[in-house]
C-alpha cells in the first residue's frame, strides 16, 4: 500500500504523534474542518491521514461520521499482545540466528547494550524529579531497539507485520511504564535481550523477549486496572477484544 506523501504525510505525523503521546486522548473527536484549520491544511490530506489512522486501528472512523481516536480496552491489549507474543519472539530468535553467523548484523545491538549501561548508570544517580523525566531517553532506547529488530529481521513479511503495529505499541508506553522500578525492570529485560542476540544466544533471546512481553503486558493490565491514571475514564475495561 502507498504511503501518502506532501501534506498528508505530515498531517499523518503530527496526528500519529498527538495519538500515542496522548494528547488527542482515547475516543476524542477528529473534526476534518477544525484540524484543517489548526494544522494549515485542506480537507483532503487531513481525511487521508486520518484514514490511514484508521487502518492502524488508532482511529475509529466511519464514513459519513466523524471520526475518534480509538479507546483503549482492557480485551484489546490482550489481543494486541497475544499477537505479538507470536510475531516479536520469532523475530528476535532469527535476528540472534543471524547474528551468530554474521558478524554485520551485531553492531547496532551492541552500541544499544552500551547506551542502555550508559543510561542506567545516569539513572540511578538521578533524583526521583530527573528520573520521570528522563523516561523520554529510556523510550529513545526501547524504540531503537526495536527498529534494530526489524531492520535486521531476515523475513520480510514478519518485519512487516511488527512494523505496522508500532504505532498501537507506543501509545500505550505510558502505560507500561508506570513508574521508575517498572522502567528498571524493563531496563533488564531489554538487556537481556540484547546480552542473547550479540553472544549469538538465539533461544535465551527469545526467551528474553517472551518474558518481556509478558511483564509488559502484566504491568498494563495493572495500570488499566488500577485507574490510578490522568485519563481514566478514557479506558474501557471490557473483555472483548
Amino acid at each position: 500500500m502507498a504511503r501518502a506523501t506532501g501534506k498528508a504525510e505530515v498531517v499523518y505525523e503530527r496526528l500519529r504523534g498527538d495519538i500515542e503521546s496522548f494528547r488527542l486522548r482515547p475516543g476524542a473527536k477528529l473534526s476534518e474542518i477544525q484540524l484543517g484549520e489548526e494544522l494549515g491544511a485542506s480537507r483532503t490530506p487531513v481525511r487521508e491521514a486520518i484514514r490511514r489512522l484508521a487502518r492502524e486501528g488508532l482511529v475509529d472512523f466511519v464514513p459519513g461520521e466523524v471520526a475518534r481516536v480509538a479507546p483503549i480496552s482492557l480485551g484489546g491489549v490482550r489481543a494486541l499482545f497475544e499477537f505479538r507474543m507470536l510475531l516479536e519472539p520469532q523475530a528476535v530468535l532469527s535476528v540472534a540466528a543471524a547474528g551468530a553467523g554474521d558478524e554485520r548484523v551485531l553492531p547496532p545491538f551492541r552500541e544499544l547494550a552500551q547506551r542502555l549501561e550508559d543510561f542506567d548508570a545516569s539513572f540511578r544517580a538521578r533524583d526521583t524529579g530527573e528520573q520521570a523525566r528522563s523516561y523520554q531517553e529510556f523510550y529513545d532506547i526501547t524504540e531503537a531497539f526495536d527498529q534494530a529488530v526489524i531492520a535486521a529481521c531476515r523475513n520480510p513479511y514478519l518485519a512487516r507485520t511488527i512494523r505496522d503495529l508500532r504505532s498501537q505499541t507506543v501509545r500505550l508506553r505510558h502505560l507500561s511504564h508506570s513508574g521508575p522500578l517498572r522502567m528498571l525492570t524493563s531496563l533488564e529485560e531489554h538487556r537481556a535481550m540484547l546480552k542473547g542476540i550479540t553472544q549469538g544466544d538465539a533461544q535465551t533471546a527469545e526467551a528474553a523477549c517472551r518474558h518481556h512481553l509478558a511483564q509488559t503486558l502484566q504491568a498494563l493490565i495493572d495500570s488499566l486496572t488500577t485507574r490510578d491514571l490522568p485519563f481514566s475514564n478514557d479506558v474501557q475495561l471490557d473483555v472483548v477484544g
